[in-house]
């Protein structure tokens, strides 16, 4: 039987799941590569992996999908790893420069400056300008948010904008897999999410970050309605901005 080719994150916060899968048995049947989000999602959409942890922005350009377990990269509030960083207050910022790793994280700036904030910003990709603002996520982040003058947790503006909770990233697939597969692959992030703590031994420290509160607080792994409802909000103010 070919193995199921899974694509996850190497970010901290899929850590978790990424332990539990290698601890299960359900790593004999599957091909496991990592990569940042954007091109993870990009394999699922080319084909080149039947399943993915995908930015949840990549639903848009899946002709067919399946959510396939009841995990996710999400957050109650501050997420502490998904942020747009400021040299002046959000109201003056004229220009914004995008995460290059990213597209969940880049559309909800821009959907929390359009409908939130109120703002119109030049959007700007080249490095050589300095902009107002910049979008980072993910591990870069760590122990910078006391070293940049204005910052706003994305997870957190979103929760104060529309009152949910929200979904980064979702486990998708292509096609229809086997309920057998996709049964022991829950269990196997089931597992990861309960000992979320184990994968701390050994990472770099930060100034100023705490990897249990980030793991334990911070990220809230389980893919509630209210998750299902904000990704499907999150989808509608997307879709205005084109």
């Amino acid at each position: 039987m070919n193995k199921i080719r899974v694509s996850a994150v190497s970010y901290t916060n899929t850590y978790p799941f990424l332990n539990g899968i290698r601890k299960s048995k359900v790593m004999e049947q599957i091909d496991l590569s990592v990569d940042y989000p954007s091109a993870c999602a990009q394999k699922v959409i080319d084909d080149q992996a039947d399943i993915g942890i995908i930015p949840t922005a990549a639903l848009l350009s899946l002709p067919e999908y399946y959510i396939n377990t009841d995990f996710c990269i999400g957050t109650e509030g501050a997420v502490d790893s998904v942020f747009i960083f400021a040299n002046k207050p959000i109201e003056d910022v004229k220009t914004l420069r995008l995460d290059k790793q990213s597209r969940t994280s880049n559309g909800l700036a821009r959907v929390l400056i359009k409908n939130y904030w109120k703002k119109d910003v030049e959007l700007i990709t080249d490095e050589s300008i300095e902009p107002d603002a910049y979008v980072l996520i993910g591990d870069r982040t760590f122990g910078k948010k006391n070293a940049v003058p204005y910052v706003y947790d994305l997870g957190e503006e979103w929760f104060n904008f529309t009152g949910l909770p929200f979904a980064f990233a979702l486990w998708v697939s292509n096609k229809k897999l086997p309920d057998s597969f996709v049964e022991q692959f829950n269990e196997a992030l089931a597992y990861g999410v309960e000992h979320a703590t184990d994968v701390i031994a050994g990472l770099p420290e930060f100034e100023g970050f705490d990897y249990t509160k980030y793991l334990t607080q911070h990220l809230n792994f389980h893919l509630t309605d209210k998750k299902r409802e904000a990704v499907q909000l999150y989808l509608r103010y997307l879709k205005e901005l084109d």
